[in-house]
């Protein structure tokens, strides 16, 4: 049976599987020692449900236990990988590269360095959301230290081609990062296939609890070295201080080891829903997607309508069904999507554009529900259109 609201908005978040709260459970009573306690069972206990999380998380991503620090976040983990590299490296250069539909985390991080003295080159994303290899390679410098690409886009949901990206970054010598919050338990991303030198994830965009995330950083061929921005204990190797969050660590691991078995199998019922919501949808006409048709993930579409008001499509909508307009981080501005108009669409479509985020809990008959709610709210919007009775 149909149950309302439906969520549509997995890209902002997701729930919390039940297979990593029974796992989580135990870490709040019965095993809540502090993972740094190093003088008694408690500790111990801790410490080892710990390396076990780093474990699972490590193999999602092909990646050494040693390579995965924690954060609270992907927010932090991409702080830490940007200004961490400028101060680390800074006798080497000072010029970043990454592009202008980055999340706002790498964006405002960068901003913030530029005032501190740092170069940072924003290359335009094509009509596709694609940022190709030959533009980094143009853009190179003999002081460039970083190359900031996300993996995939969290508005249009296009996957970039890291891999390319990241064979520049080594043969001119220089680190590659990527913010692989969107892509990790989506799709299949491996740190050493892909050449990938340091990358930030989160624990809640894969069906983990929030506030716990993570930074991979290579330790060879070659050994990235990164200056930490929190101080206080040497907690995580040095580089990230703080008392750890044992048990959303611990459902990091969980959601991990269940994204890397499932994966797959996953990915190709999601994308199977997101296909036919986008056949109907598109039957309106005058309905675009944004973004590649082909390089994307598999559960997001962003969709315009146009000669509709994007506000009223959303007000029609969100009684019933959790949509976005864009990034849940900037969803409550006004403005039309920074990384829709990078792709240069105008005004007029940007505002009607919604993001369609299916997950692993989506079912056919939501889908079913969403396609008949969102074709007469835009065959309603568009007579009143044609009326006069707004302008949209």
């Amino acid at each position: 049976m149909l149950q309302l609201p439906i969520y549509l908005d997995y890209n902002a978040t997701t729930p919390c599987d039940t297979r990593v709260i029974d796992t989580m459970l135990p870490y709040f009573n019965k095993y809540f020692g502090n993972a740094a306690s190093k003088t008694h069972s408690f500790g111990w206990q801790a410490e080892e449900a710990v390396d076990y999380a780093r474990e699972q998380v490590a193999e999602l991503i092909g990646a050494e236990p040693n390579e995965i620090i924690f954060t609270s976040g992907a927010t932090e983990a991409i702080n830490l990988a940007l200004k961490g590299v400028i101060e680390s490296y800074a006798s080497k250069g000072n010029h970043i590269i990454t592009s202008n539909i980055e999340h706002r985390a790498v964006l405002d991080t960068c901003k913030h360095l530029e005032k501190q003295g740092a170069d940072v080159t924003y290359l335009p994303a094509n009509p596709e959301g694609l940022v190709t290899a030959q533009q980094v390679e143009e853009a190179m410098r003999s002081n460039t230290v970083l190359i900031a690409i996300m993996t995939a886009n969290n508005e249009t949901g296009t996957v970039l081609p890291i891999g390319e990206i990241a064979l520049v970054a080594r043969e001119h010598n220089v680190l590659f990062f990527t913010d692989a919050t969107q892509a990790i338990g989506k799709i299949a991303v491996n740190v050493t296939d892909q050449h990938i030198d340091i990358m930030a994830f989160s624990s809640h965009k894969l069906y983990g609890p929030k506030g716990v995330g993570a930074l991979y950083v290579r330790r060879r061929n070659p050994r990235v070295k990164l200056v930490a921005q929190i101080d206080g204990g040497g907690h995580e190797k040095g580089m990230r201080s703080g008392t750890l969050n044992v048990p959303g660590i611990v459902g990091f691991g969980k959601a991990s080891e269940i994204c890397k078995n499932d994966l797959e199998k996953e990915a190709l019922n999601i994308s199977r829903l997101r296909d036919k919501l986008e056949y109907e949808l598109l039957s309106m006409g005058n309905v675009y997607i944004n973004g590649s048709n082909v390089h994307r993930l598999p559960n997001t579409t962003n969709m315009s309508f146009k000669n509709v008001d994007g506000q009223a499509l959303m007000r029609g909508l969100n009684k019933e069904i959790a949509l976005s307009s864009g990034s849940a981080c900037t969803s409550a501005s006004l403005e039309p999507s920074y990384v829709l108009k990078a792709l240069g669409l105008d005004d007029e479509l940007a505002h009607s554009s919604i993001r369609f985020s299916l997950g692993r809990f989506t079912t056919e008959e939501e889908i079913d529900y969403t396609i008949q709610q969102v074709l007469f709210n835009v065959q309603q919007l568009r007579k009143m259109s044609s009326a006069g009775i707004y302008n949209s």
